[in-house]
């Protein structure tokens, strides 16, 4: 029993020594580089932690002091892309949560569903959506998710709220990246939380296509590609 209880108050130890060094570290980021950590866990690295951030995916030393920016390939595995297998569940996670909120280009017959980070005025993203009649045809269904390249305090934002607030946020997206202007409109949205979103995954520019095994494709492909990749994945 005696050796029960000492093992009990070293376990208890050890997670209020992690809770209050996991403080430290989200005290540091944010008083230090302005970043709110929504996450941190344990990473494959010795003397790494893991952090999920308003900004993007880092590693921090445990005591705090680096913070590291990169891949983490396992050699032993494969040169299994470590950082790629945490993005996939983040990913998942986030677009599971913001999927009521996109606009949505359903497939007839569905076979897969992509969330797509866009921009009305990107024209990688005005040629997509050109193809978006070959995807659906493949049974693909699109949930955009917005991503105003120009920021929250932009009239490109003020204007993807104007589209996602639309009676026919389908029509008002498709109008919209064929160039038409776009009406004014106000409604309770979550074009903010979406753009925040992407932020989190990394999202650096637009079209960002994730698929539905949480892999990203970051940048245009044309439908013919993106089918192709579903259908051998399953």
């Amino acid at each position: 029993m005696a050796i029960n209880a000492i093992a009990v108050a070293a376990i208890m130890m050890s997670s209020v020594t992690q809770a209050a060094d996991d403080a430290a570290i989200q005290q540091k980021l944010s008083s230090v580089l302005g970043l709110t950590v929504d996450s941190i866990a344990d990473s494959p690295v010795p003397g790494l932690v893991q952090v999920s951030t308003n900004r993007g995916f880092f590693y921090i030393s445990d005591d705090g002091q680096f913070l590291i920016q990169a891949r983490v390939l396992n050699i032993d595995e494969g040169m299994r892309d470590e950082t790629e297998v945490a993005m996939t569940s983040l990913r998942l996670k986030g677009v599971e949560e913001m999927e009521a909120s996109s606009i949505t280009f359903k497939a007839k017959n569905e076979k897969h569903v992509i969330s797509v980070f866009t921009d009305i005025t990107c024209g990688y993203c005005r040629k997509l959506h050109n193809e978006i009649g070959e995807l659906n045809d493949n049974g693909i269904t699109v949930n955009y998710l917005a991503f105003p390249r120009a920021g929250l305090n932009s009239e490109n934002y003020d204007d993807m709220v104007s589209v996602w607030c639309a009676k026919n946020p389908q029509q008002a997206l498709t109008n919209a990246k064929a160039g038409d202007n776009v009406a004014s409109a106000t409604c309770k949205n979550k074009v903010a939380e979406q753009y925040k979103l992407g932020q989190k995954l990394g999202v650096n520019g637009t079209p960002n296509i994730i698929l539905p095994d949480g892999s990203l494709i970051p940048g245009y492909q044309p439908a013919s590609l993106i089918v192709s990749a579903l259908e051998q994945a399953g």
